[in-house]
């Protein structure tokens, strides 16, 4: 079994591309590739949604059109369609539901409103711009439709807004000088809602054009800015992977990197993870520590979707993140077969890397804890050229001295925290009588009949659950609980009622009376000695195999092998009203048919299909998997 989770570690198979579509490029529509990889724009790219399965409701999400404009007067419409139920979420302290439309430069980020030359107007009747938000104009809900118009006839460049064929609403004066000609594309970004648009393809608008204004699409080609198109095969798309540790300087690297290739990247981090949560709440507010912690616990469990998503499209990326285990590296690395794949090694000084801390906590208030610095440290591997990587680039400290100071760090870590405990995996492939632990050492199946030498404290080869048929105290089994997202089938009562082992053999533990275990017991249940009562100290319904006493519910003792109920034999395993091991529902000898032996064999055959029918561990986007 140890074999199946060894696979799970393996490279996983890189992912099938998006398929290209035809398409004509002197539309005006929603891009494709100037676009956040959770926004889904439909086939006819005039209508898109946010992503809203799991977390992904938490976050924003948005894209531009294909053509832009820097002169005339010039409009497009936008409707939401609908607000998308998000009842999976928390809505405590929080709008799940809001769109934010406007325009914004060829180059600038995703995030409407978030910089200087980037202009919104928000379903909350607000306007922004670089992070400046205002009371502007009338709110705006499901089914309205919002037109955004852009004057640059005047001595001042002027963006305007009207709700439903209304009079437009004067939201933005710039400065031209300010702009340099540069063309405005519209841009929308949504939580949780589905938006249409008419860039001028509609035959009759939602509502008529302002006087002087033209739809984007019936503006001649000539007289419009195409947008930044993106790479045409995967050799030529780039991935660029960060390397280092927390603080170390990566993110610095990466805003140089992106303002020297303006537009060319798409950074993939747990930073701009926490952007996308954060618009219209703490970036425009004093800092609230409490919460950033909040947002920022929750980035890193979309990074690895967002990898997976990322890998499918023909685009250039830019992970921002530590990336310090080999493992790590291939295994992402594997995803984007064909891509150019870069390795940028971030190696301060050790006085400078302490410098560059404390700068980020006083800046930032993020701290990272020191045991979990140096546990990295320690699993740090520096990449190589070669399977994982087609070029490796070291930002500061070169190979040599970086490969120096490294084996300085591992060795402090490996002073300063405790030894790691190993796992003891056992053996790779089931034993008789034994779970995925080895265990007992002779067995028959997987409830541990047989006899024989038991490992730490009686044979460990059933599924421990504490307290059902149980042949001695403590015998430790293969399972302490079941896999993750999978329940056992519901307790019956004198069968398994959840929390126990059925361990027939055993180790050195002594018997409690009667026969020894791992004796020659193997038919009827003999008795064990003392009582087992079903309102004592066992759990109600326990059977105990290798010793002797009755089973009641009041606690008489009784002769050795009788079963005296409270109204109908259901203390014993399996039948309703006989003296016996129930075959038949009604009396019998030992292992019957219907609630006999056959219930334990269900249950030991569900609780393992349930185990191998879970998904691989490469499936589960746990924060430390990437």
């Amino acid at each position: 079994m140890w074999s199946l989770f060894r696979a799970s570690f393996k490279s996983p198979v890189p992912p099938l591309e998006e398929e290209d579509e035809e398409f004509d490029d002197t539309k005006v529509c929603l891009d494709t590739y100037n676009c956040d990889l959770h926004f889904k724009v439909s086939r006819d790219r005039f209508s898109a949604s946010s992503l809203t399965m799991e977390s992904f409701a938490y976050l924003w999400s948005g894209g531009k059109a294909t053509y832009g404009v820097n002169k005339g007067k010039a409009c497009f419409e936008m409707k939401i369609t609908e607000k998308i139920p998000v009842k999976h979420i928390s809505s405590k302290n929080m709008d799940i539901h809001d769109v934010q439309v406007g325009w914004s430069l060829a180059t600038g980020t995703l995030l409407l409103g978030e910089e200087e030359h980037s202009y919104a107007y928000s379903g909350k009747g607000k306007k922004t711009t670089n992070c400046v938000t205002e009371d502007f104009g009338e709110t705006y809900e499901e089914n309205d439709v919002i037109c955004c118009l852009i004057d640059f006839e005047g001595d001042e460049l002027v963006l305007s807004f009207s709700k439903n064929g209304g009079e437009p609403v004067v939201a933005f004066q710039v400065s031209k000088d300010t702009v340099n000609s540069q063309a405005f594309f519209p841009h929308v970004i949504c939580h949780n809602c589905a938006v249409e648009f008419n860039f001028g393809q509609m035959e009759t608008p939602y509502f008529a054009q302002p006087q002087g204004y033209t739809f984007l699409q019936q503006i001649a080609v000539e007289d419009r800015v195409r947008g930044l198109k993106g790479p045409q095969t995967k050799a030529d798309c780039e991935i660029i992977v960060m390397i280092g540790l927390p603080g170390s300087g990566k993110t610095t690297w990466v805003k140089n990197h992106v303002q020297e290739n303006p537009g060319k990247y798409y950074i993939l981090g747990s930073d701009t993870i926490v952007d996308k949560m954060m618009i219209n709440s703490l970036k425009r507010q004093s800092k609230d520590i409490t919460k950033l912690t909040a947002i920022s616990q929750r980035a890193p469990l979309f990074l690895g979707k967002f990898i997976e998503i990322a890998a499918r499209k023909k685009r250039n990326y830019i992970l921002d993140h530590t990336n310090l285990s080999a493992p790590g590296q291939k295994r992402k690395m594997c995803l984007f077969a064909g891509f150019q794949r870069k390795a940028v090694v971030v190696f301060p000084s050790d006085e400078d890397f302490k410098e560059r801390v404390q700068k980020k906590v006083e800046s930032d208030g993020k701290e990272v804890p020191e045991h979990a610095v140096l546990k990295m440290k320690g699993f740090f591997s520096l990449p190589e050229e070669g399977e994982s990587f087609n070029e490796v680039i070291f930002a500061e400290n070169q190979k040599e001295e970086a490969a120096k100071l490294l084996e300085q760090y591992k060795e402090e870590s490996k002073t300063a925290l405790p030894a790691e405990k190993k796992p003891n995996q056992g053996s790779t492939t089931p034993k008789r009588g034994g779970g995925l632990r080895g265990g007992g050492r002779g067995g028959k199946n997987q409830f541990g009949r047989g006899g024989g030498l038991g490992q730490r404290g009686g044979g460990r080869g059933g599924f421990q659950n504490r307290g059902n048929f149980r042949g001695a105290p403590g015998p430790r089994g293969g399972f302490n609980r079941p896999p993750r997202g999978f329940l056992p089938p519901p307790a019956f009562r004198g069968g398994f009622p959840n929390r126990g082992n059925f361990n027939r053999g055993g180790g050195p533990i002594p018997s409690l009376g009667g026969s020894p275990r791992g004796g020659p017991m193997r038919g009827n249940m003999g008795p064990r000695g003392g009582h087992m009562n079903r309102g004592g100290p066992m759990n109600r319904g326990n059977m105990s195999r290798g010793g002797g006493g009755n089973m009641n519910r009041g606690g008489n003792r009784g002769h050795p092998s009788q079963f005296q109920q409270r109204g109908g034999n259901r203390g014993n395993f399996g039948n309703k009203n006989g003296g016996n091991f129930g075959g038949n529902r009604n009396g019998g000898n030992f292992g019957g048919n219907r609630n006999g032996m056959d219930k334990a064999q269900a249950f030991n055959q569900s609780w393992q299909q349930g185990f191998w029918n879970q998904k691989t561990w490469s499936q589960h986007y746990q924060p430390g998997y990437y």
